[in-house]
């Protein structure tokens, strides 16, 4: 009986185990502490850098939310397509300019948020930019009722350029080579 239950739960496991992270590629724990560190110290320094040109600029605007999750994927992903410095930069940029534009044209938020986001989804496959979290600032920009293009440009584009180069300094100086070279 034992054996059975052991049998069955070992096939279960094999059968469904993706439903609950089995999927997932095994991270040593070097590589996740390597990538965690890099997060934190990148996001200190462009939040730092961040609301110092917010100051001095007076905008009170400095930090993109998503920020967080274009961290994970240029910290702990270097190598995807989607944290590639054309597709945060320009995935964010363009995101922010669309939901902003939504924000002005579509007076009925339960319409302007789904454009918003298939929108700048659409964009994004436009330009090859893809990149996640910018179809989050797309959003963002609506629900912030954000009027302002210049926020496409401080805090998104800004902040996504500092990303960038905190994730190339970072990444390069701990033996992961960000951006992707092109191979040839």
């Amino acid at each position: 009986m034992k054996q059975s239950l052991n049998n069955f739960l070992l096939k279960m496991s094999k059968d469904y185990g993706f439903y609950f992270g089995g999927d997932q590629p095994l991270v040593t724990w070097r590589e996740r502490l390597r990538s965690v560190f890099g997060a934190f110290i990148g996001l200190l320094l462009v939040i730092t850098s961040a609301q110092y040109l917010g100051e001095l600029s007076g905008i009170d605007e400095w930090l993109m939310a998503s920020l967080g999750a274009s961290a994970l994927l240029v910290f702990a992903l270097p190598q995807s397509p989607m944290a590639q410095p054309w597709a945060v930069i320009a995935g964010n940029t363009l995101s922010a300019l669309i939901g902003i534009s939504c924000f002005h044209l579509i007076s009925e938020p339960l319409f302007a948020l789904p454009a918003a986001a298939a929108l700048s989804i659409m964009g994004m496959f436009i330009l090859r930019c893809l990149h996640p979290p910018a179809a989050a600032v797309a959003l963002i920009a609506v629900l912030g009722n954000i009027a302002h293009y210049r926020y496409a440009i401080f805090p998104v584009m800004v902040d996504s350029v500092l990303l960038v180069l905190a994730g190339a300094a970072y990444s390069n100086l701990t033996g992961k080579h960000y951006p992707n070279r092109p191979t040839k």
